[in-house]
């Protein structure tokens, strides 16, 4: 299978500049010539070579700062790398930032047919996709509204419709399962499932893990510019993660164990990871820790932190008692963005309806730094959840179902 994507000993070099630099010839002469030198420099990017296959899907992954989203504006050809080179064949479809190409006095009819133009397509046939578009980003209501009124999600879900139906070779993508409502996320892995059957090569760049694990065939971890590990999902995605939990564990405090509410001991690097900077104080499950499936669960989370912290990322995912994740969500990946944080204060997750089988499990809840680089404090398996049902069924999910049995005519 011939490489889509080659990318040999790449680099990109940054100058600094001191904050006060003139930005004007004016001020720059005003001020004598002064402080208009680079004062530092830095590479974000050293030494950096993969390839990806047609019809592949590769993964980056790495902490804020590591140099991914400098990665994927070399491939999208918005900038230019310092040293090494990039080839790439096929035509280039790029998500770095959803909806960034839209412009806001122009209805979503007017941007979908430019933004489809302006990607390659011939006019007539950007009409004759319109349809398709605006049907998969489910906006047929708001299509002929500017696009300055629309919601940042309906911007997201127009600029990914666009992107994935204008057939490129090669799609760049910055977290696109943040776009929508998990249905609509759903209805964006099919299609990039399709993509990758008609040879498609995609890039992805993702904080989670168990995503990259899941959807790439490779995996790129890059830290702070440079290749840490490069190849197999499974492992790569592995030692990224083993790394997360040994940086927590280092910055662990050491400290007597702590009885939760319900007189759980809470001891460290055992059930309680974190540098405690940012500490959970106590997680409520109600209306209470046993429930029917199918019920509402809301997840209540005090913490308090003694110094003030601009922000964070909290967690929660819920488990079985082998540790099998059966929900893992945080709220960088739903975009809730969490102000900055001092004090005391509480966070709640609401679950419209927990579809689990009957069983015993346990909601883990953490909360990390803004890169993921560790965890500040994080519980595992030390809140217990029972589910109950009257369907017996195996597996994780037992949503609502019902059998329908057609009677079929018969003629003689």
């Amino acid at each position: 299978m011939r490489d889509a994507i080659l990318v040999e000993n790449l680099g990109k070099h940054f100058n600094r500049y001191h904050t006060e630099k003139p930005v004007t010839f004016m001020e720059a002469a005003l001020s004598g010539f002064r402080q208009i030198k680079a004062v530092d420099e830095f590479w974000a990017l050293r030494g950096v070579s993969f390839e990806v296959a047609a019809g592949e899907m590769m993964g980056i992954i790495g902490h804020n700062g590591a140099g991914k989203s400098t990665l994927l504006q070399l491939l999208g050809k918005v900038a230019h790398p310092t040293e090494g080179r990039i080839k790439m064949r096929g035509r280039v479809g790029a998500l770095l930032d959803l909806g960034a190409g839209f412009h806001g006095d122009l209805t979503g009819r007017e941007n979908v047919l430019v933004t489809a133009i302006v990607a390659g397509l011939p006019r007539r046939e950007a009409i004759r996709r319109f349809d398709q578009i605006v049907e998969f980003a489910e906006l047929a209501r708001f299509i002929d509204n500017p696009v300055r009124t629309y919601s940042t999600g309906m911007m997201m879900r127009l600029a990914f419709s666009v992107a994935v139906h204008t057939d490129p070779q090669i799609l760049l993508v910055d977290e696109f399962l943040s776009v929508g409502d998990l249905s609509f996320q759903t209805k964006c892995l099919n299609r990039i499932a399709e993509m990758k059957e008609q040879g498609c090569a995609i890039v992805l760049v993702s904080h989670d893990v168990k995503q990259v694990e899941r959807l790439c065939d490779r995996a790129l971890w890059l830290k702070r510019g440079r290749v840490v590990a490069y190849g197999e999902p499974t492992v790569v995605a592995g030692q990224y993660a083993m790394e997360m939990r040994s940086q927590s564990q280092q910055r662990t405090p050491h400290r007597s164990p702590q009885l939760t509410r319900l007189g759980t001991e809470l001891r460290v690097n055992e059930n309680r990871f974190g540098s405690q900077e940012i500490e959970i104080t106590d997680v409520r499950l109600q209306p209470n820790s046993l429930l029917e499936t199918g019920d509402a669960l809301c997840i209540e989370i005090d913490y308090q932190s003694q110094q003030l912290i601009d922000t964070a990322i909290f967690g929660v995912t819920v488990s079985q008692e082998d540790g099998t994740t059966c929900l893992d969500v945080n709220t960088s990946d739903m975009g809730i963005p969490v102000p900055r944080i001092s004090g005391k204060n509480t966070i709640r997750l609401w679950c419209d309806r927990l579809d689990l089988c009957r069983g015993k499990y346990f909601v883990n809840v953490g909360v990390f730094r803004e890169d993921w680089a560790y965890a500040y404090d994080y519980h595992w398996h030390v809140y217990p959840l029972v589910v109950e049902s009257e369907v017996p069924a195996k597996g994780t999910l037992n949503p609502p179902m019902r059998w329908e049995l057609m009677s079929q005519a018969v003629t003689s």
